[in-house]
């Protein structure tokens, strides 16, 4: 734009450049305020239509520490890959489920196994060692 035709050309020397108070063009003022300022008055239908979820809680935090658990099944995947001894502390599980069937002998060691899932284990010749968290 050329400069003969800017607005501040033709308010030389107005202070105010046409917004009446000389505060009224400056600083947050026009915006409503800095930030989320105003939400719950000025801004409000603003806050309802892209931010629903902005005011009040939402669901809650769990205190119980989940189990990642691994089925007898899928025990024979690692037999697939000829692993006979399969860690399942290293592997990142938890507990041992009765899901399923195996049909070959394998070593497993977990933390935690259900009465099934070693009775299923030992019945094809397997084995089930449970450690203790501690150790």
């Amino acid at each position: 734009m050329p400069h003969r035709l800017r607005k501040t050309r033709w308010y030389r020397g107005s202070r105010t450049h046409g917004y009446g108070r000389v505060g009224q063009h400056r600083k947050s003022g026009d915006r409503g305020g800095y930030g989320l300022a105003g939400l719950r008055k000025h801004k409000r239908f603003y806050m309802m239509k892209y931010m629903p979820d902005h005011f009040g809680k939402h669901g809650f935090v769990s205190r119980y520490k989940r189990k990642k658990a691994i089925s007898v099944s899928d025990l024979e995947k690692f037999v697939n890959k000829g692993i006979t001894k399969i860690n399942l502390i290293e592997l990142g599980y938890d507990k041992l489920v009765s899901k399923g069937v195996i049909n070959v002998p394998v070593e497993v060691i977990t933390k935690e196994a259900t009465e099934r899932a070693i009775e299923k284990i030992e019945k094809v010749g397997g084995k089930v060692i449970i450690v203790e968290e501690g150790s």
